[in-house]
């Protein structure tokens, strides 16, 4: 499995809006996109600092975006 490199809450939320997610919704801090094209919803918490790798990995996964690290 590749390495996923860090990424704040503004890089994630300008990564989905390049991949055709638009914002739903925001719930606090939590911003919710969601895709009409594929029906895929995710939650990005936004936070001033580097979201937990585990926390990138799953909202990638849940969108179906992958990241190649070249």
């Amino acid at each position: 499995m590749p390495k996923i490199p860090r990424f704040t809450s503004k890089q994630l939320i300008k990564l989905l809006q390049d991949n055709n997610f638009h914002i739903d919704h925001i719930t606090g801090s939590h911003y919710v996109f969601y895709d009409s094209k594929t029906k895929k919803r995710a939650v990005v918490p936004y936070h001033s600092r580097n979201l937990p790798i585990g926390t990138i990995r799953s909202i990638l996964s849940s969108t179906g975006i992958e990241i190649n690290k070249n």
